[in-house]
């Protein structure tokens, strides 16, 4: 019978990582990518940067307050999404079963794959260095029984680590962890169970599920089972996005309809873009709009096509949501979401000549970009923004 054996890889700071890749002058800085406006976020921080306490998700005006010095730039995505395939193909090699969870981690199963290594702690090896060699980054991993403890494993002595859980050692490596380490566990549930006296997970595993619930309720028996190291999820091998969208925060409040046109314009080209890089399509559309008091609205409509892709038709969906919003308020932030998604399918009869048309266009144009990147061909009032943001 096959040991069951999983391993968890997780790209070190990957944004800042591969910044300071692309750039040695910045390597041993205190490197922070995300939003540049004060109204922005932190998407990743390089270690010398975390030592001010910065991490993801912090306000970049905080951020600039503790590291007043640190190198700040914007996020690159389509750069970051090419090495990312880079290293999915890499990981390919390793193992058929692969589990994405975001851009910079991933789960396999390597069951089996150590009769062709001496161990499977040389088949992690064996894909660090591989990342390591064609990319020119680091990675973390980490290998066990299950999901769970293989992700647990990868964060234990980042950067650059490599930590095995062999089957019967799971007690020992968990008992002393804070609970916070337990999958699901945020800071909500932290404070509930050291409230109720439950500090590390060996103390959550020497508790019952009865004496575990009136702190956690109906998560007793899933910290419970996970504090004893068992986690019998599957890898989802095969998963789809379940929705594509983008969202902007604004540093100057929007306050005219035109500029809230203009900026779903943008917002239509970006996540048009997304779901055909995707080969996908969509049927409910969504706009969420946050205003200047932070007062946040949501609104959907579903068409009753089998879905679309079209950066005209999510425009003017997303205007016709906006439309029916009930005040003036200044708008901070605006997002458009597609779900609903389904494989994209183009067939030709379903279309008039006109749209057909556009379908052709946007083709040749997704080609040209992915080619000679996005800014070589636009449309003329995208081109004319990204010239004037350019030019600030």
């Amino acid at each position: 019978m096959t040991v069951r054996w999983i391993m968890h890889v997780d790209m070190d700071a990957f944004y800042a990582s591969v910044e300071q890749r692309d750039n040695p002058a910045l390597r041993g800085l205190p490197v922070i990518v995300g939003g540049l406006m004060d109204r922005g976020v932190v998407a990743t921080a390089s270690y010398e940067a975390r030592t001010f306490g910065i991490h993801s998700a912090m306000s970049m005006k905080q951020a600039r307050r503790r590291c007043p010095n640190g190198v700040f730039l914007p996020v690159r995505m389509p750069h970051y999404r090419r090495i990312s395939h880079q290293i999915r193909l890499i990981l390919s090699h390793y193992s058929p079963f692969i589990e994405p969870l975001a851009l910079d981690e991933a789960f396999l199963d390597v069951s089996g794959m150590e009769l062709k290594y001496r161990s499977v702690v040389d088949i992690a090896k064996a894909v660090r260095e591989d990342i390591r060699r064609t990319t020119g980054l680091i990675a973390s991993a980490g290998i066990a029984p299950n999901k769970f403890l293989a992700k647990l494993a990868s964060d234990l002595r980042k950067p650059d680590g490599l930590v095995w859980i062999p089957y019967g050692t799971e007690g020992q490596i968990l008992e002393p962890l804070p609970v916070s380490r337990l999958w699901g566990v945020g800071k909500v549930t932290e404070q509930a169970l050291q409230q109720a006296g439950f500090h590390t997970i060996g103390d959550v595993a020497a508790a019952s599920p009865e004496a575990l619930r009136p702190a956690v309720g109906n998560q007793a028996r899933r910290l419970y089972e996970l504090a004893h190291g068992r986690d019998n999820r599957p890898l989802e091998v095969s998963r789809r996005p379940q929705s594509v969208g983008n969202e902007h925060t604004y540093e100057r409040d929007l306050t005219t309809l035109s500029e809230v046109d203009e900026q779903f314009r943008l917002l239509a080209n970006e996540v048009s873009w997304r779901l055909r890089q995707n080969h996908l399509m969509g049927r409910t559309i969504t706009i969420k709009v946050r205003f200047s008091s932070f007062r946040t609205i949501t609104r959907s409509l579903t068409i009753d096509s089998m879905g679309t892709c079209s950066e005209e038709q999510l425009y003017f969906s997303a205007k016709k949501l906006y439309n029916k919003k009930e005040t003036a308020e200044p708008v901070r932030l605006l997002g458009l979401t597609v779900s609903q998604l389904q494989p994209l399918q183009v067939q030709s009869d379903l279309f008039s000549e006109d749209e057909e048309t556009q379908e052709k266009v946007a083709a040749s144009i997704d080609k040209l970009q992915q080619r000679f990147g996005r800014r070589a061909i636009m449309k003329g009032f995208l081109w004319e923004m990204s010239h004037e943001t350019k030019n600030k």
